[in-house]
């Protein structure tokens, strides 16, 4: 029988706003508001979600992955559709438990090969590896050399983030080390990034928010100096901060003209909170 692979991630890529006619299987998380619950973009968008908490300020979101029979159903769906194989991208296991989910799933499902890679990571970087893997499937490639390729990726990317409210991390238990952050504390500006481990931690705590997102340019420029970099702006519905960050970047490198710029879907921001930016960048071999 002819291998065929197919590739799946997770809606915390964020795909859907920059490969919106990306035709492949997606482990979409719901969103909770209230006694409200949404799929991921399909029924929220980013750009919808964070008017609603805009709007109301009493509503605290909350998040929960797809049920583990839904996953078995998509497996199920892949070897009806005569599929071999498949490689599941998700957010980094430590910021959900889609990672073991997928694999609880793909025992069930015995007639599809499941390889699960811990991207380590959310948004963008994951994102690249989801179009990575896709191309090199397109190519012929198999699965061990595409790993090969996706542990590159996850080996050389960095990302901070500037957030201007910790109530929404903290709440949700997403910070790793998220102590000191008590009461008032709760009204500084931090700059996260994400570990090797794949964590969110914190780097620094800041007074305000412009001085947290001048600080992530900072970090930014010192750590590209002198290397090959794309960058890549994530935004929680903060247009105003991301033309802000390309202006600084294009005032140091005039020849960038084409940055990646996507906004955090409606099931990271939830913990990350409206206006969270980030600032990433991934080294070109």
């Amino acid at each position: 029988m002819e291998k065929k692979i197919a590739v799946i991630t997770c809606s915390n890529a964020c795909l859907d706003y920059i490969s919106p006619n990306l035709d492949i299987k997606v482990f979409r998380s719901s969103i909770h508001l209230g006694d409200e619950s949404f799929v991921d973009f399909t029924e929220i968008t980013s750009d919808e979600f964070y008017k609603r908490l805009e709007a109301d300020k009493s509503l605290f979101p909350s998040t929960s992955y797809m049920p583990l029979g839904q996953m078995i159903e998509i497996y199920e769906d892949l070897v009806k559709d005569g599929y071999t194989h498949a490689l599941v991208i998700p957010i980094s296991n430590q910021m959900s438990g889609i990672y073991n989910a997928s694999i609880m799933a793909a025992n069930e499902v015995k007639e599809l090969d499941v390889t699960v890679f811990d991207s380590l990571t959310v948004a963008y970087p994951e994102a690249k590896m989801v179009l990575e893997a896709i191309k090199m499937v397109d190519e012929g490639k198999d699965i061990p050399e595409i790993v090969k390729e996706l542990e590159y990726i996850r080996d050389n990317n960095k990302i901070y983030f500037a957030v201007n409210t910790l109530t929404y991390l903290v709440k949700n238990g997403r910070l790793s080390n998220a102590s000191g952050f008590i009461g008032g504390a709760l009204k500084i500006k931090p700059v996260l990034t994400i570990s090797k481990e794949g964590k969110v931690e914190t780097v620094e705590k800041i007074r305000t928010f412009k001085k947290a997102v001048d600080r992530v340019l900072e970090m930014y420029f010192r750590e590209t100096k002198g290397l090959d970099v794309e960058p890549f702006i994530i935004h929680a519905n903060n247009e105003e901060t991301k033309q802000y960050i390309i202006e600084k970047l294009q005032e140091d490198n005039p020849e960038l003209k084409d940055i990646v710029t996507m906004p955090l879907t409606a099931g990271v921001g939830a913990h990350a909170g409206p206006k969270t930016i980030g600032l990433g960048y991934y080294i070109k071999k």
